[in-house]
């Protein structure tokens, strides 16, 4: 016969791992996307910029122009800037037009990363383009865009 050990939890531990568990919830479930705008990638663009229109230039995506597998395509995204303490770019956020969920990923940089540069595989869903949005020091947002047609095994897609 195996024996139950019971141990009893002062009130001080119970309040520490409840607020732990709260803190913890209240992270996993908190985020810039809002209901619905993680699908839509005008709206999870809008949360991203808070409405402002960002500016054509200075962010450079190299993608394939044809990938055979979806599941696994190379991306380099930069974005200029002289990555000074008064002058850097703060993140970079990837969004995928057709894929389930819109918003792909977003790397933050401070004056310290010398680089506005990320070299990374995503996932793409189908033929579709892809935005690389860049924030700066200043608040203003720059975007990219590039299309890639999702083939399966080279036969179109």
């Amino acid at each position: 016969m195996s024996k139950v050990r019971i141990e009893i939890v002062d009130r001080r531990e119970f309040l520490i791992m409840g607020g732990a568990a709260a803190a913890t919830l209240a992270a996993l479930s908190s985020g810039a996307w809002a209901k619905g705008e993680e699908k839509d990638p005008v709206a999870t663009l809008n949360a991203l910029t808070k409405g402002a229109k960002p500016a054509e230039g200075k962010v450079t995506i190299e993608m394939p122009e044809i990938a055979e597998n979806g599941a696994r395509v190379p991306a380099k995204i930069s974005a200029e800037s002289p990555m000074t303490a008064d002058d850097y770019c703060k993140s970079i956020t990837v969004i995928a037009t057709k894929n389930p969920v819109a918003h792909m990923c977003t790397f933050n940089f401070t004056p310290d990363s010398g680089k506005a540069f990320v070299n990374i595989p995503v996932r793409l869903a189908q033929t579709q383009e892809v935005w690389a949005v860049a924030q700066m020091s200043d608040g203003k947002f720059y975007i990219g865009k590039t299309t890639v047609k999702v083939t399966i095994g080279g036969c179109g897609g």
